[in-house]
């Protein structure tokens, strides 16, 4: 468990490391939860992430023969950022473990700040085994992501700055992988008996917590299928397990669908870039928005997204909030036939963003040909009244 004595000397070993990032008003948010929301903006932190926090309290306690030993960690970006930058300001050869496929930005940017990369597995869990095994056979020091109370104690000064900006805060959301953040940020909460509830939130493919909450003690997951890498995390750790099961209010999970239209939403009304773990505690609020008692503070967990991840979530979280719509539509094989049918598609106000015209196939008659159309549209309402209108005017479709 860790204390206010432990977060306040956290703090000041960050002091001249992080800046305090910004706490800002959601109108958006704050219209559908009918109170105050503020958006705690980890993203703008230095590695584009929380995880500089807690690594560099850990690394700033270890001893002369430690640091000469060097660090080794596992991560799937952010927390190997935050070792990697840790590393370069306290003078540490830092060895990361990253998964294959892991983000491109997130590995650039860690090489950029000194780290060595190996690859292994397609998990943290995976790099976790490969980093403890480097750690027995070389000495160097293992970095944790989430289970050590330095690591916990580092995060939880993300709870101490929205207690200081947000003083009546009354809920707290937090994106949740292996516990650190929120097991940190819950601790915080506790400082002067303040009434504030703190809410996990998981992806529903990679949540561990639910079903260890409800054992008593860390279960593994057999596996794991989320875009949301930066919280799929299979097993909790046992330092902030303690934590969340005393004062973590409620574990919730989001769908990959509310996953990837929060991302959207935040990119298009907040104007700042996350990503899809990022996004997990606006995405729950989205959901539900009525369950959280305001004011409320959500943490934008993290921003160090791949541009081509991006581009496809940005697509998906259009297509979850009904504002693109991807069909098969089958017309009259006459002159004029397809014209007619993108002049009544623009008449009904959809977007047309691509045609395809597919005239054989075992499954058309002789005088059909299909249609396969990608439309930009404004919401559910307008898709329901376009599909209407193709039904109407005698068409039928398939959607795909």
């Amino acid at each position: 468990m860790i204390d206010a004595r432990e977060v306040a000397r956290a703090a000041d070993l960050l002091h001249d490391v992080v800046a305090p990032t910004p706490l800002e008003y959601s109108r958006w948010l704050s219209e559908l939860v009918g109170g105050d929301v503020f958006l705690k903006c980890e993203n703008l932190q230095r590695t584009g992430s929380f995880k500089l926090r807690g690594a560099y309290v850990r690394m700033a306690r270890l001893s002369k023969k430690e640091r000469a030993r060097g660090v080794v960690a596992a991560s799937a970006g952010n927390h190997a950022q935050g070792v990697a930058l840790a590393a370069q300001l306290l003078g540490i050869k830092a060895t990361v473990f990253m998964p294959h496929g892991a983000p491109i930005p997130k590995e650039k940017a860690t090489r950029a700040y000194g780290a060595e990369i190996r690859f292994a597995g397609t998990s943290i869990d995976d790099c976790l085994r490969e980093a403890r095994a480097f750690e027995a056979e070389t000495g160097a020091v293992l970095i944790h992501p989430f289970d050590h109370p330095d690591i916990v104690a580092g995060q939880a000064t993300t709870g101490l700055e929205i207690v200081e900006q947000c003083p009546q805060v009354r809920t707290v959301v937090v994106p949740t992988g292996g516990g650190g953040l929120i097991a940190g940020i819950a601790a915080a909460m506790q400082r002067d008996g303040l009434p504030i509830e703190v809410v996990g939130v998981q992806a529903a493919g990679a949540a561990a917590y639910p079903a260890s909450l409800a054992a008593g003690e860390p279960i593994q997951l057999t596996g794991m299928s989320t875009m949301a890498d930066g919280i799929a995390v299979g097993l909790p750790g046992k330092v902030p397990f303690e934590t969340i099961r005393q004062y973590v209010g409620e574990m919730r999970t989001v769908s990959e669908n509310s996953l990837s239209k929060a991302l959207l939403l935040v990119l298009e009304r907040a104007k700042l870039v996350v990503e899809p773990a990022g996004a997990a505690a606006v995405a729950a609020v989205l959901d539900e928005p009525k369950r959280f008692k305001p004011p409320v503070v959500v943490v934008l967990s993290g921003g160090n997204i791949d541009p081509i991840l991006l581009m496809r979530v940005i697509q998906h979280g259009m297509a979850a909030a009904s504002r693109y719509l991807s069909l098969r539509v089958r017309i009259p094989d006459t002159p004029g036939g397809l014209a007619t049918l993108l002049t009544q598609l623009a008449a009904l106000d959809a977007n047309i963003i691509e045609v395809l015209h597919e005239r054989i196939s075992e499954t058309l008659n002789l005088d059909e040909v299909e249609v396969a159309l990608q439309l930009e549209l404004r919401g559910e309402e307008h898709r329901e009244r376009v599909l209407a209108g193709l039904i109407g005017n005698g068409y039928t479709y398939t959607l795909n």
